[in-house]
């Protein structure tokens, strides 16, 4: 980041000014983050190879964090993979899996600065809320998003926005542009960060020019990792339980992309399945999936499963066979012995 978009950064963090705010790393914040996501609606790009490629960053604060939770955690996206790090516990900012490969991506000793800064801001604005709703009972949870996007290199989206205990709180509309309150508590928040309107206007520069031009920046060294692409290894197993009918789980796991498309088929139609379906990350930047179906006892008819990935030149089926647990790796079509 250039010391033009790190001082800019810097100023949006003050007091009375609008503030900025998938791996082993985010392990133990998934509990809290996952309703919040949710709640926020899609925050990255998962699309890659082509685009569109998208710089975000998710902050979290705790009012009484639990035993192994930080007070405060920030987690810079690129995509769908966490880029880098920072919480209250260590207070510096460190790139994450394969980024730490990476020479001249950032200046993390500015970088932690930065993040120091933030916290500090974004703690206080916590403490704010929960003061105008007169409520230290409890913990409570104060998350922003923040980060833009890039589509044919040209700036396609950008979005601001916090929540309190898992509600809307105040979003940045650049159109307008201002703060706009989603809660009673965030009237004074908005009238605190449209002080001078210059601010305002510096909120929407940053969205619109200063995140577009570090992503462009960051895809110099990046690009090549976003746009890999990893075929996903298969693996068909069953299981019976005693009374019960049998079950068949057919697991895809290390792909990437993000997307991917898995499901039963029971001589050639397609079954509706138990459970599964959901695409969770690895905690090495790939993503595994899984879909569970039922066989009736005495149904003796081929099941195989279906996935189909951007990495496949053609949809893969591996067929389950009763005598032998069926394996493909990494989408090649050869069934492990």
């Amino acid at each position: 980041m250039s010391s033009r978009q790190h001082s800019a950064c810097s100023e949006l963090q003050d007091p009375g000014k609008p503030r900025t705010f998938q791996t082993a790393t985010m392990s133990t914040m998934v509990p809290v983050l996952l309703p919040l996501l949710l709640l926020l609606g899609p925050a990255v790009s998962q699309e890659t190879h082509t685009g569109p490629y998208s710089l975000s960053f998710l902050y979290t604060g705790l009012s009484k964090p639990a035993k192994g939770f930080p007070r405060f955690q920030a987690i810079a996206y690129l995509n769908d993979q966490a880029f880098f790090r920072y919480d209250s516990e260590g207070r510096k900012a460190e790139p994450l899996g394969p980024w730490s490969q990476v020479e001249g991506m950032e200046d993390w000793e500015k970088e932690s600065e930065l993040q120091k800064a933030r916290e500090d801001i974004f703690m206080v604005t916590l403490e704010d809320i929960m003061d105008y709703y007169k409520d230290r009972e409890g913990s409570h949870t104060f998350q922003g998003l923040f980060g833009c996007e890039l589509r044919n290199n040209q700036s396609s989206g950008a979005f601001w926005r916090y929540a309190y205990d898992g509600r809307d709180f105040i979003e940045f509309n650049k159109e307008i542009p201002a703060w706009v309150a989603l809660d009673p508590a965030a009237r004074d928040t908005k009238q605190k960060w449209e002080a001078e309107e210059v601010y305002v206007q510096r909120a929407k520069a940053y969205l619109e020019e200063e995140c577009p031009g570090m992503l462009r920046r960051y895809l110099q060294d990046g690009r090549i990792y976003l746009d890999r692409q990893d075929p996903p290894s298969v693996s068909v197993t069953s299981h019976v339980a005693p009374g019960k009918e049998r079950t068949l789980k057919c697991l895809a796991y290390d792909f990437y992309p993000r997307r991917i498309g898995l499901h039963w088929t029971r001589a050639s139609d397609a079954q509706e399945t138990e459970s599964g379906g959901d695409i969770l990350p690895s905690g090495n930047g790939t993503y595994l999936s899984w879909v569970v179906v039922g066989v009736p006892p005495q149904d003796r008819a081929p099941y195989s499963c279906h996935v189909e990935h951007s990495s496949l030149a053609q949809p893969l089926s591996v067929l389950w066979d009763e005598r032998q647990e069926a394996e493909v790796k990494g989408g090649l079509g050869t069934r492990a012995q």
